[in-house]
């Protein structure tokens, strides 16, 4: 399953985008996570020192090698380079499953806390003032957009704060979202904005209320987002302690907190697969962006490389790589 968590900044989504990780590792799940945030401190979160998660390979400066690899012997892309963020696969494409051995996840991905972790990277010098950071998000799109993951298998993505995910079409990879709201109403105002802009996209959105203190927080977090609201966690001296570089273990937390974790994943578990959806908004979202700008920027019809014929839920039913 592929989920991602979103937020206010500074709400605490990439210390449980961490804890949600360590607590599927533990149960023994492969994961992979994946720092899409521009803040970058999801390795750190992980428990890597700060100067090996600042060297992991940024994605979005391997962008034209994960192009070529992904791209495959797909005929109706006659090059990496007229490879978009949006471009889907097809017949031919190359595939990836999360415990393969292929390119992406071996030159990329790193070690932390037992999940591979991989990240976007940081805004170079060469960035600053000519470039937005969807330039590296893109890469994860990709990735997203050619993963085949099977049952009982996790991609942990953190992403960009507040609504940013929404100036591209990533909102639409994930199988759940899980939106980390304080109680307070700037918390709750981002859900909000959630709800209107993917209102027309079938987004599973759920909310996990952090920095919780009490039942007038939880009842306040209630009455802005009603059932929506899945779970609560406090505020643990555990996860501070995790914050300030202590040795940490997810048996540290709360047995409260711990049964909070345990309730993302029966969410994230009794999602139904859907991988005609998941395939057709992947080709929506080509089309849009190739009208829109990427036929004009790469000078070609990239319509032209949507495969009819192809599936996802074919791929995921025999297991398929290309």
């Amino acid at each position: 399953m592929k989920i991602a968590f979103v937020g206010k900044g500074g709400s605490g989504k990439t210390t449980l985008s961490s804890l949600f990780v360590r607590h599927l590792v533990t149960a023994g799940a492969p994961v992979v996570a994946i720092d899409a945030d521009i803040n970058q401190h999801l390795g750190v979160a992980l428990g890597l020192e700060e100067d090996t998660a600042a060297a992991i390979p940024a994605m979005g400066e391997h962008l034209p090698e994960i192009k070529s690899y992904l791209r495959g012997a797909n005929p109706r892309i006659p090059s990496a380079a007229s490879m978009v963020k949006t471009t889907p696969p097809g017949r031919g494409s190359r595939l990836l499953r999360l415990g393969d051995d292929d390119p992406i996840h071996t030159r990329l991905a790193v070690d932390a806390a037992g999940a591979r972790l991989m990240a976007t990277g940081p805004f170079t010098g060469e960035d600053l003032g000519v470039a937005c950071y969807h330039s590296k998000t893109g890469a994860v799109e990709l990735y997203l957009n050619h993963l085949v993951d099977g049952p009982g298998e996790y991609v942990v993505v953190d992403c960009t704060a507040g609504a940013e995910s929404f100036a591209s079409g990533m909102f639409t990879r994930f199988d759940l979202t899980f939106l980390v709201a304080e109680p307070t109403r700037k918390g709750v105002a981002v859900y909000r904005q959630w709800v209107d802009y993917a209102a027309d996209f079938d987004v599973a959105l759920r909310v996990v209320g952090n920095k919780v203190h009490d039942a007038e927080d939880v009842a306040f977090l209630r009455e802005h987002v009603g059932d929506a609201l899945l779970c609560c966690l406090g505020q643990s001296a555990a996860v501070r302690g995790m914050e300030q570089g202590r040795p940490f273990g997810i048996g540290d937390l709360t047995a409260a907190d711990r049964s909070s974790l345990g309730a993302l994943r029966a969410a994230v578990d009794d999602r139904a697969k859907d991988w005609p959806k998941f395939t057709r908004q992947a080709v929506e979202f080509h089309v849009k962006n190739a009208r829109a700008w990427a036929n004009a920027a790469i000078g070609e019809d990239l319509e032209a490389q949507v495969d009819p014929g192809f599936t996802l839920a074919e791929a995921a039913l025999t297991g398929r790589r290309s």
